[in-house]
């Protein structure tokens, strides 16, 4: 090499200012581990999305009246939408990471020469597709079982991609905290399922006391589900511009946060 006028040092990124063959190579690893598995990835949300329509249509449908000026179903088909979409967001990186801690395989997805922006976006890859594949089949079951036409479909879209980065971002931390199995249960029981069921699935927060609707705006989830009822019947409980504006802002701070735990290492490094 240095007859040749230069030399290579060791263990310099020699492809550029970003990897985009290591970034394509995790992103497609990470979606194709939800891919082999798909009865468990894509169909079972289906069915358990199908099932929570049907109960509560059977429960509450008939005695209930219309909500935000459509029927009860309609009104909550969005809802139930979104709330599969961040869960199973959140599960995707988040089993990812601490699978791959607990084999104590980790060190095949730090080894390579990966910035921490290059590792983020290749495990939010994953998370996005898995949400957003989830969330076109209930959309399509809707519109074929119960004719419901999204009145705004890039908005809805846009909400979905918004919502699976924030939670997939979330399941970035979440993973990276948690040692064990039981850990990363604690934290999807105790955080992600009262944010999304807390968040105006079920109800309009309209209906909600004045302590419990305050609260409920401060819950990002909240927005995420809100934006997507406006893109799917075309109204909302709050104004969508406000929505994305805080869905927005949380998502670049939750995946700020995973950035920096990536790129230092924290709890990944020994």
């Amino acid at each position: 090499m240095a007859d040749r006028g230069y030399q290579v040092e060791l263990g310099a990124r020699r492809f550029g200012h970003v990897n985009w063959l290591g970034l394509k190579a995790l992103a497609w690893r990470e979606v194709k581990r939800f891919l082999v598995v798909w009865t468990q990835t894509l169909l079972a949300p289906l069915v358990t999305a199908a099932l929570f329509l049907m109960i509560f249509n059977i429960a509450i449908g008939p005695r209930r009246g219309d909500v935000m000026g459509v029927p009860f179903l309609t009104f909550l088909a969005p809802g139930i939408m979104m709330m599969t979409v961040i869960q199973n967001a959140f599960a995707n990186t988040s089993s990812s990471i601490v699978i791959a801690k607990v084999q104590g395989n980790i060190v095949d997805t730090l080894m390579p020469p990966l910035s921490g922006l290059e590792i983020l976006l290749g495990y939010l890859a994953g998370a996005v597709a898995r949400g957003t594949l989830v969330a076109l089949g209930i959309g399509l079951g809707l519109m074929a079982v119960l004719q419901i036409v999204p009145a705004h479909p890039l908005v809805a879209l846009l909400f979905i991609v918004l919502g699976a980065a924030f939670l997939g971002g979330l399941g970035i931390v979440a993973g990276v905290f948690a040692d064990k199995f039981d850990q990363m249960a604690a934290i999807t029981n105790f955080i992600v399922t009262p944010l999304a069921f807390l968040s105006g699935t079920f109800y309009s927060v309209e209906a909600l006391p004045p302590v419990l609707k305050a609260i409920s705006h401060v819950n990002p989830v909240f927005y995420l589900i809100d934006g997507v009822r406006f893109g799917v019947i075309g109204t909302s409980d709050s104004p969508p511009l406000l929505g994305l504006a805080v869905c927005s802002g949380a998502t670049f701070a939750v995946c700020l946060l995973a950035w920096v735990m990536l790129r230092t290492g924290y709890r990944l490094k020994p």
